[in-house]
């Protein structure tokens, strides 16, 4: 073989030819899935991002009772808030009654999704039609449903004053327990949703599984169940404290004016004493409180039960 074959051949190697050969180009990544997005981003800007921007700055304003609101820059609305106890007792009490809605539909929802899920049909699709039936009825047709039920006439102490169970009639109204209680029937249906939707993905052959294996009922909830559940519980509890921590209606007309929340606390703000930066800062303080308060709690559940997330 001369030397000019053998570079023919050496050229014509796969190795060589391999080497010699141009790297492939990136890929490009279609922008029809981009564009056909443009519009729901310019909505969401549009309706979320520039209300709250524009609220940011308005909290940044001053207002006098004789000049009304002034165009100047400055943080004493955030200052009043964080230094003044009246704001401290009034979030205190919104995230309290927050936390224990958020519990109460925690520990009323997931055992009735539990139940839902080993229904059968017809049975399955009535009760879940009676779960989720009242988000069809607007919150503020409810509310006022338990205003009549807890009222000093009302058809609970009514009833509990007929059967001699109490001497007076129990104070509903106007107290953190009618508020509690209102807003856990409002908002337990959204648990059950979110823990609903956890248990689709359960094989039930997984828990027949453990119980011939000699795991008792209480160890198979417990051990099998709950920790694939806490996806749908961890959800349905950030859904339930965002909305129980924002709630206006259920705590304006249950709480009345005795009873402030941060909702409730705004709306005077804006509407009664007509300061609007002050206001604007509150919900803005509401707004913050809440991100990191779901924000935190997901982080540290989700360290908690890292395999299930996974």
């Amino acid at each position: 073989m001369t030397a000019v074959d053998a570079h023919k051949s050496l050229i014509d190697s796969p190795d060589v030819a391999a080497d010699s050969a141009p790297p492939p180009r990136p890929e490009r990544r279609p922008l029809a899935p981009y564009l056909l997005s443009l519009p729901a981003l310019a909505l969401f800007a549009v309706l979320l991002l520039v209300p709250l921007v524009m609220t940011g700055l308005l909290s940044l304003n001053s207002f006098g009772f004789y000049t009304g609101i002034q165009d100047v820059w400055q943080l004493g609305n955030y200052i009043d808030i964080v230094t003044d106890d009246y704001f401290h007792e009034i979030f205190l009490r919104t995230f309290r009654i927050a936390v224990v809605v958020t519990l109460l539909c925690a520990v009323l929802g997931a055992p009735e999704a539990y139940i839902l899920r080993r229904m059968r049909s017809p049975w399955r699709g009535l009760c879940l039609l009676i779960v989720l039936g009242p988000l069809l009825i607007s919150v503020v047709s409810r509310t006022l449903g338990w205003a009549l039920l807890f009222g000093s006439t009302g058809i609970i102490n009514t009833a509990l004053l007929a059967v001699g169970l109490i001497a007076t009639p129990i104070e509903f109204m106007y107290t953190e327990t009618g508020v509690i209680i209102a807003l856990t029937h409002v908002l337990v249906p959204f648990m059950v949703l979110s823990v609903w939707a956890s248990l689709q993905r359960l094989d039930p052959q997984v828990e027949n599984a453990a119980l011939s294996l000699g795991a008792k009922p209480f160890t198979v909830l417990r051990r099998v169940v709950l920790p694939q559940v806490v996806p749908g519980i961890l959800s349905g509890s950030i859904i339930v404290f965002a909305l129980a921590a924002s709630a206006f209606a259920t705590p304006a007309i249950i709480g009345g004016r005795r009873l402030k929340v941060a909702a409730t606390l705004a709306y005077d703000e804006f509407l009664n004493t007509l300061n609007w930066p002050l206001g604007a800062a509150i919900a803005i303080l509401l707004l913050l409180a809440n991100i990191v308060i779901i924000v935190g709690c997901n982080r540290l559940v989700e360290r908690r039960y890292k395999q299930v997330f996974e």
